[in-house]
This record gives structure tokens, C-alpha cells and sequence, in this order.
């Protein structure tokens, strides 16, 4: 596929996708975001891909919205309210994707619908829509040269595209006021700390780890078990205990009767790699 502001690099059923604009710190533009979005699609319809990663090229993940972007909002105000309206379609969920509810087929939120797992690799850098969109991968990796800012107050802006809700329920709901209201800037071991991110690694290593931890997701898990279990996850923030256990039933005989249950059980007893279809 041809990108401008992304690259799309397939290595056997790992897909990485980075954002491309290292001189800018992968600031971000409204080509990043179809591009993004295009990415998400076309991984999506691929049955080769099984993992994606998310990053940036170059030292930084993503140090926000371009500013030429802001400048021009600020400009024209009222059409700045329209463009944020209808730069992408109000569905944003990605066709053939997940069926989750409408949470998450907002501007921004469409990565729940993916249904292969999303790992964020914050390799440096992260801050405002850059934040956003790490708050929305499955999990995130953080480098130990990595920064966090949520940005937005120290802007006059306030707290965008989801992240009031999203960001409490990582952190807890004091340790998001604290990052939202004073934006300062948070390093990696602080943010693992509060449970924003998963793991941290060294920078020298830490593509390969990624990658490692993707490769195993990739080769030694049933693609049909993750993509349940990431529905029944991101359904469940919005259900209580019973009516989760009610889905987990209903999803039970499905997993028995697939192939990947088959599977899982030889590969087990005959001591040997699994090699599950996804079925």
C-alpha cells in the first residue's frame, strides 16, 4: 500500500505501523489520520497479519497535533467546529471489524473494533492526540527514554476525543485529574507506576522486545480466543458482573466447537508449537 505519513511493514504475521514524520516528532495531521485508519482496515481483512504494533519513527511517538493544524483551528472557529465534526465519518469502526457498540466507532475510538491485538510501543515522546491514541491500543510498552503529557490544559484546550473517560479508568480517577488538569510531563517508570503502560524496556532493546512480545501473541495463541476476548473486554466496561458472565456463556460452546480449541488441546498433549487457523 502506498503511505506519506506512515510506514506499513509486514514481518510474517507481525505488522508494524509507525508513524512517519520524525523530523516533526510524528506530530499529528489529518493525512497520519486516514492514513491510520486505512492501515487498521487493511490489517483488519488481512488473515496473515495476527499482531500489530504501533510506533513512531525515529526518538518520539507522537508529540500531538501538528501545530499548524491548531493554528488554523483557531483561525476560523466556527468552521473549526464543523471540521471536527466531519473530518471522519461519525462511524469510524473498521469495516469487518469487531461489532462493539457505538463508543467505539467514534472519531478516534476505533481501534477496540480491531480485532487482532493492538500494542502501543511508546518509544519516546507522547503527548496530547499522541496520548490519545496510545490510551486506545490493547496495551502499551513504554521505552525508558519515554515522556508522557496529556498537553491539553497547557494549551486552553480541554480533555478531547474520549479521554476523560478513558484515562481513568487506566490510571484511577485521581491520577487522571492530576495528568489532565496540570499536563505536566510524566517519565516511563512514574506512568508504570500508575498503570499507563504495561512494561518498561531499555531503548536499545526495545523494538525487539516489542516485537518479540507481538511475535508470541502472533504464533502461540488462538487468533479466534483473542479476538473474543478483546470484544468481551471492551464490552464489559460498559456492563456489570452478570451480564458479563451472561456473554462469556453465551461465547463458551462457540470456543468448544472451533478448530482452535482442537488445536489447542493436541498441541498441548503432543508437546509441539501450536499452529491455530484463527477458526
Amino acid at each position: 500500500m502506498g503511505f506519506s505519513e506512515i510506514l506499513y511493514e509486514k514481518d510474517g504475521p507481525v505488522l508494524t505501523i509507525s508513524l512517519n514524520r520524525p523530523e516533526q516528532l510524528n506530530a499529528w495531521t489529518r493525512v497520519m489520520e486516514r492514513e491510520v485508519h486505512e492501515a487498521m482496515t487493511e490489517a483488519t481483512k488481512d488473515d496473515s497479519v495476527r499482531a500489530i504494533i504501533l510506533t513512531g519513527a525515529g526518538r518520539g511517538f507522537c508529540a500531538g497535533a501538528d501545530m499548524n493544524l491548531l493554528g488554523g483551528l483557531q483561525d476560523e472557529a466556527e468552521k473549526a467546529k464543523s471540521r471536527i465534526q466531519t473530518v471522519m465519518p461519525v462511524n469510524n469502526s473498521i469495516p469487518g471489524g469487531l461489532q462493539l457498540s457505538r463508543d467505539y466507532g467514534m472519531r478516534y475510538t476505533y481501534f477496540p473494533t480491531v480485532p487482532k491485538p493492538i500494542l502501543g510501543a511508546i518509544n519516546g515522546p507522547c503527548a496530547g492526540l499522541g496520548m490519545v491514541m496510545a490510551l486506545y491500543c490493547d496495551m502499551r510498552f513504554a521505552s525508558d527514554s519515554a515522556v508522557f503529557t496529556t498537553a491539553f490544559s497547557r494549551r486552553g484546550l480541554i480533555a478531547e476525543h474520549g479521554i476523560s473517560w478513558m484515562l481513568p479508568a487506566l490510571v484511577g480517577h485521581a491520577n487522571a485529574l492530576d495528568l489532565l488538569m496540570s499536563a505536566r510531563k510524566v517519565r516511563a517508570d512514574e506512568a508504570k507506576e500508575m498503570g499507563l503502560v504495561g512494561r518498561i524496556i531499555e531503548t536499545e532493546k526495545f523494538m525487539d522486545e516489542c516485537r518479540a512480545y507481538a511475535e508470541e501473541l502472533a504464533t502461540m495463541v488462538s487468533p479466534r480466543s483473542m479476538r473474543v476476548m478483546k470484544a468481551q473486554v471492551y464490552t464489559a466496561l460498559h456492563q456489570n458482573l452478570e451480564s458479563a458472565i451472561l456473554t462469556a456463556n453465551s461465547e463458551m460452546p462457540g470456543s468448544f466447537e472451533s478448530d482452535d480449541f482442537r488445536e489447542g488441546v493436541a498441541h498441548f498433549v503432543e508437546k509441539r508449537a501450536p499452529a491455530f487457523s484463527g477458526t
